[in-house]
Order: C-alpha cells, then sequence, then structure tokens
C-alpha cells in the first residue's frame, strides 16, 4: 500500500497537473492544432490585496519590498481608495497563486 499524500505533495501535484495543461495548450498552438484566440486571460475586476499579503504573512512594508510595489499604493488599495491597475491586477493574482514563482523571477541572479 502506498503512503497518503500529505496536503503539500496534493498542492504541488496540482500545481505540475496545471503547469501541464498549460505546456500541452501551448504545444497544441504552436502546431497549429489549435485556436490561440480561445485562449483569454482573465483579469479579474476585484481583488483583495489584503487577503492576499496576509495569507503570506507580510507587512504592508515587506509585501511592497518583496514585490516591487511601492507601500503606498498597498495602502491604497487595502482601504480601498484606489483601485489596482490591470497589470497590478494581474501580478496580484499571480503572487496569490504562486508566490515563490514570482519572488523567484524578481529575485537579483
Amino acid at each position: 500500500m502506498g503512503k497518503k499524500q500529505t496536503a503539500a505533495e496534493a498542492r504541488r501535484d496540482e500545481d505540475f497537473d496545471a503547469i501541464m495543461a498549460g505546456l500541452n495548450d501551448a504545444v497544441a498552438i504552436a502546431q497549429g492544432q489549435a485556436d490561440p484566440a480561445t485562449y483569454r486571460v482573465h483579469v479579474p475586476e476585484q481583488i483583495d490585496v489584503k487577503a492576499i499579503r496576509k495569507s503570506q504573512g507580510m507587512t504592508q512594508a515587506m509585501f511592497a519590498l518583496t514585490y516591487g510595489l511601492p507601500k503606498a499604493s498597498i495602502e491604497e488599495w487595502e482601504q480601498r481608495r484606489r483601485t489596482p491597475d490591470t497589470g497590478s491586477r494581474l501580478l496580484l493574482k499571480v503572487i496569490a497563486r504562486e508566490p515563490e514563482a514570482v519572488k523567484r523571477a524578481l529575485s537579483a541572479a
């Protein structure tokens, strides 16, 4: 009998499956087997910046520093005085789903 999978292992497997599905889609598009117009980027209209930040256990200052965002923008977004622009909402969505990947991509190498 196999051992029971931990939550982290299950999440890793789900992430792997999602990445593979995306890669398979990309290959199908590149080979002319799928219509690229059928794939759309979903930009959320609303995004809970505070929930994303808190899920990572970060202060506003640390979140801003980690992801290269102005601390003042984090404050404005969390207090709903301003709404993140399209690019910021996309980045925040990726941070919410794949924070470690974003950190690796943004780190000085």
